[in-house]
């Protein structure tokens, strides 16, 4: 069975290599029994093959067991695994959300040599209290785009201030032309630009990150400070920069189409590329900073694709060969070979983390990059923000779009009635109480608990989604629930990524038992993923007996929902969770039976 796993993961000399026991859901991911280092396959860089190739030719000794998550919250999901203290030896998020807890549960890297390739500027951002617990693995870079052949070809040059970039909006509108559209689909856009904004003036000062830091806390407000800020975003739309699509289209819509149509000359949006050459014209794209007032602080902002840390459990007594074995991991990831395997012709956009990365002049983020390394780029605005992004980036965009007159002081007005909103309903976010840490089978019991009740069948029959023989399961459980209090977070972080349908399927007791009992073979392979099978009132179905059986979608096989009349229903399990766990108040495992 592991040699079949690797021969699915890794090319043949890798398998030879590197072995990966990771064939049965594991119940605790905190450690792994066999000596092997366990690894949350958390996003793309959890199981990104070529540089698992590299491991195996680098590293052909060290073992590792791959954790999987599918869910739908992996970020909410990794941080929930910090709370509880229950991660992966090789720990992976998005997000640096709790600076505390990461000092707590993760290893200090800074004494290690790998350390010494970042830039002060990546480590400044990363350090807690002196110490570095989360690396990035790269960086995505961020600012403004525009058509590079098309400046050209006009004698116009990239603007350093403020009244070079009005100057050359009035040409650009002489000409016929767009300045500049704005990405508004998604309301973490306008977000995005307004603070990207205030970033080239204070809001990266010890006093901006001071006011931030009390804002968020309920001590301050966004009246008498963001005024210069509203001003400067006013002068953008004034200009035309800020100009908004009609049909408010996806970023990447809007770069083809605005700058590959020489429609506009600047977008912006907050969106990588995959591409320099606009495929149809040959035109190149460009990408230039954020511009300040007097341009003394034009920024670009930076976004961690993820970040790498090593669970502090390996530094205890008996862990010693463990954590060797992950610094070299590390050690290896951050290296340029590392680096390298990360990042190809497809991510221009994505900056290594090294120092001593090389770009050619005419890459499209080599400026980004010296600004980066000058301290004139800052991470995008989010951890803290969660609450109320999305609805301040409601209100820049209606102003953006000249919607239900909104304008600079009502956005002011709006942010400090959000947050105080917010804060003052904090507590009502959470609508259970988990008792106890689930395992992932009582979790998945939790789960076919509220789907049957809200289906009304006779029994519910729920996938685990781990890792397993190679593949995961996005339609399975793969996340557990922990202790402490429940809200919308904690049910998109323990139920699948599809959502929105589910099925029901007629069959006998026996036939329902025997269903179970085989798993869903999802591979036709014969090693089926594991299925929990949950019954109303907990009592056994009778063999003979017709009966109705819940399932998620895309958790059965063709074959079985031919056999037994796959009826498909709309209905969102989320929904489904939500409200059976808001019925019950606080759950435990091996409690709250569904009657």
């Amino acid at each position: 069975m592991i040699q079949r796993l690797i021969r699915r993961i890794l090319p043949p000399l890798a398998a030879a290599c590197l072995a990966l026991t990771a064939c049965a859901p594991a119940e605790s991911p905190a450690s792994a029994d066999n000596g092997a280092l366990t690894w949350g396959t958390w996003g793309s860089y959890g199981r990104h093959k070529p540089f698992l190739d590299l491991l195996a030719q680098v590293c052909p000794d060290i073992e590792l067991e791959f954790i999987s998550y599918a869910g739908g919250n992996a970020t909410g999901y990794s941080w929930a695994q910090m709370r509880a203290d229950d991660i992966p030896d090789i720990f992976i998020t998005s997000q640096i959300l709790d600076r505390e807890l990461a000092g707590d549960r993760l290893a200090d890297l800074s004494g290690y040599d790998f350390v010494n390739g970042f830039s002060t500027a990546i480590l400044d951002q990363v350090a807690i209290d002196g110490g570095v617990y989360l690396l990035p693995v790269n960086n995505t870079m961020y600012g403004i785009y525009y058509n590079k052949t098309l400046m050209e070809e006009k004698g116009w040059e990239v603007p350093g201030n403020l009244a070079e970039l009005e100057a050359l909006c009035a040409e650009i509108r002489a000409e016929g032309l767009i300045p500049g559209v704005v990405g508004t689909m998604l309301t973490g856009g306008p977000f995005s630009n307004v603070f990207n904004l205030a970033k080239t003036d204070w809001l990266t000062t010890p006093d901006g990150i001071s006011w931030e830091r009390e804002f968020l806390a309920g001590t301050a407000a966004a009246e008498g400070t963001w005024e210069d800020t509203m001003d400067l975003v006013q002068r953008y739309i004034d200009m035309g920069m800020f100009t908004t699509d009609p049909e408010d289209r996806i970023n990447v819509e809007l770069i083809q189409d605005y700058l590959g149509g020489r429609k506009a000359v600047f977008c912006t949006a907050i969106q990588p590329v995959s591409f320099t050459v606009f495929p149809d014209t040959g035109d190149e794209l460009g990408m230039m900073p954020y511009i300040g007032r007097d341009g003394s602080k034009n920024v670009y902002m930076y976004s961690p694709f993820c970040y790498f840390g090593i669970s502090k459990r390996l530094t205890e007594p008996g862990n010693e060969k463990k954590l060797e074995d992950a610094v070299r991991i590390l050690a290896l990831l951050f290296s340029p070979e590392g680096q390298a395997s990360l990042i190809t012709e497809q991510t221009p956009c994505v900056l290594s983390v090294l120092d001593s990365a090389a770009l050619p002049e005419d890459a499209l983020i080599c400026d980004a990059q010296e600004a980066l390394r000058e301290g004139r780029a800052f991470p995008m605005t989010y951890a803290g923000w969660e609450g109320v992004l999305a609805d301040i980036g409601q209100a820049y965009k209606e102003w953006f779009r000249g919607e239900n007159g909104m304008d600079g002081p009502l956005c002011i007005a709006r942010m400090d009635a959000l947050q105080r909103s917010f804060l003052s309903h904090s507590e009502q976010i959470y609508f259970c109480e988990s008792t106890a840490n689930f395992t992932l089978e009582e979790t998945a019991e939790l789960v076919g608990k509220a789907l049957g009740a809200a289906a009304g069948t006779d029994a519910a029959v729920i996938p685990l989604g781990s890792f397993h023989n190679g593949v995961e399961l996005p339609a399975g459980i793969s996340g557990k629930l922990y202790a402490g209090p429940v809200n919308t977070e904690t049910i998109s972080a323990i139920t699948p990524n599809y959502d929105g349908e589910y099925a029901i399927l007629t069959m006998t007791g026996a036939e329902a038992r025997a269903m179970a009992q085989a798993g869903f073979d999802l591979m036709g392979d014969g090693d089926p993923f594991p299925y929990v099978l949950v019954t109303r009132g907990g009592g056994e179905l009778e063999d003979g007996k017709t009966c109705r059986v819940a399932f998620l979608m895309r958790s059965y096989t063709e074959e079985a929902g031919e056999r037994y009349g796959a009826q498909v229903e709309k209905g969102s399990i989320r929904t489904f969770l939500r409200e059976w766990l808001e019925e019950q108040g606080t759950v435990s495992p091996g409690e709250n039976p569904w009657r």
